[in-house]
């Protein structure tokens, strides 16, 4: 039971405080998987955001799907996603006429605009943390060779980012696959014979 309690607790903190969407709730997921509940490692968490923005759908939800699932299978996985949405959708209807009535109001405004530079700084810190692990996994030219050509190819040609996510899994894949096939044929090779007993 007290799994369920901290994947309800958890979510619906991420729910209420994701300000701004998909992106923004990222770091608040991380925090409550990897840090709080230690549901997960760091490492778990990038492959499961990187598989996760292949598939179609809200980012922050597919995340809650995939680690209610992991603490407590298909029950898990329906708590962890109510949790997250539901406090931002009854809020959303609570707010939403107040926040139509006064859009236009200064107070509002300025709300909007104190919340976006720390938005910032949380996807900036998320980044960091993203090209520090590809800096370790593939090393400095690699890493930074695949970020130039995804932000030429995503930003400046408009190429849908799951695309290019797709490619660099399918080629990491590609490539993990041939080492693999190369290290047992080399360890076929070089692996003494057992001398016969006599």
């Amino acid at each position: 039971m007290k799994s369920y309690l901290d994947l309800t607790v958890g979510f619906a903190r991420t729910g209420v405080t994701g300000y701004g969407g998909g992106p923004s709730t990222i770091p608040l997921i991380e925090y409550e998987a990897v840090k709080k509940y230690e549901w997960m490692t760091e490492d778990e968490f990038g492959q499961t955001l990187a598989l996760a923005n292949t598939l179609p759908g809200p980012i922050a939800t597919k995340m809650a799907a995939y680690i209610g699932y992991k603490v407590n299978g298909n029950l898990g996985a329906a708590v962890a996603i109510l949790a997250h949405i539901l406090p931002s959708l009854f809020g959303m209807l609570f707010m939403l006429g107040l926040l139509y009535k006064y859009r236009t109001s200064p107070i509002v405004g300025g709300m909007v605009q104190g919340v976006t530079p720390i938005i910032g700084i949380m996807l900036l810190e998320m980044a960091y943390k993203f090209a520090d692990k590809a800096r370790k996994g593939l090393g400095l030219p690699i890493a930074f060779g695949l970020g130039g050509v995804s932000l030429v190819l995503i930003q400046f040609l408009n190429l849908h980012p799951g695309i290019m996510i797709g490619a660099c899994l399918l080629g990491a894949f590609i490539v993990a696959g041939y080492k693999n096939r190369m290290k047992d044929v080399s360890e076929d090779m070089y692996e003494p014979r057992k001398e016969k007993s006599v």
